[in-house]
């Protein structure tokens, strides 16, 4: 775990080569399959971080679901969620909590990639910017159909971002010269921080590309959040 943790905290990322096994792993495939194909239900919750498909507009090519826990809240109890919050307590401390879930889906042969980008460009200014990511692999991932790569940010500041066209993610222009791919087996994971660039190819192969994304961050700075109206559903809720 030292060395984890020693990794996380000089490059803003590490490795967890298997969070769960294959049979966790179906199980949790079922209920995020149930998730992804639910269209009706998520709704609200759901975009395309690709932006709109000129071509066709009923295509998604990268489905973004935040807060899928909302619409089955069974996900929860998966051994994915307890072990995720384990390492994220070990990485930073003993009040990490988990904040919002949210799943990413690259559709077979879309080779459209999820832009270089920090997360922390997507949140607000806490006093306490503590946070971890953990991705989790749901299919086995590589370059071609869309593994994560990640550039560390030594002075944890935020770089300048811009919106893609046609109102797409976040995006930031930086030398990336330096970015590693990190392959994963099914039920492998990364964490990084929301400081750490990353950025993935497009999907150039015959098969999805499924991840959960599991956010954490210190519990009183999620209760600041939700007292802003922040609740991570795509949506700022007005204070009653």
């Amino acid at each position: 775990m030292d060395t984890i943790k020693n990794e996380f905290l000089t490059n803003g990322y590490t490795k967890i080569d298997q969070l769960f096994d294959n049979t966790e792993a179906e199980k949790l495939l079922e209920i995020y399959n149930g998730v992804l194909n639910d269209k009706e239900k998520t709704t609200h919750l759901r975009s395309d971080l690709a932006g709109l498909d000129e071509t066709s507009k009923a295509i998604e090519r990268i489905t973004q679901i935040m807060r899928p826990s909302l619409v089955i809240p069974k996900i929860l109890d998966h051994i994915a969620y307890k072990k995720a919050l384990h390492y994220a307590k070990k990485l930073l401390g003993d009040d990490m909590e988990l904040d919002f879930d949210m799943l990413i889906n690259k559709a077979p042969r879309t080779n459209t990639p999820t832009p270089w980008h920090q997360d922390a460009a997507y949140w607000i200014n806490l006093p306490d910017k503590r946070a971890v990511s953990c991705w989790i692999a749901l299919d086995n991932v590589y370059e071609s159909n869309g593994c994560m790569w990640f550039l560390p940010v030594p002075d944890q500041h935020i770089l300048k971002h811009n919106n893609l066209p046609n109102g797409g993610a976040l995006y930031c222009d930086t030398d990336t010269t330096n970015a590693i791919p990190v392959p994963l087996q099914v039920g492998g994971c990364t964490f990084h921080d929301g400081f750490t660039l990353h950025y993935s190819k497009g999907n150039t192969t015959n098969s999805q590309r499924r991840a959960l994304i599991l956010n954490f961050r210190p519990k009183e700075m999620i209760k600041l959040e939700r007292n802003q109206g922040i609740d991570h559903t795509g949506v700022r809720k007005q204070r009653s």
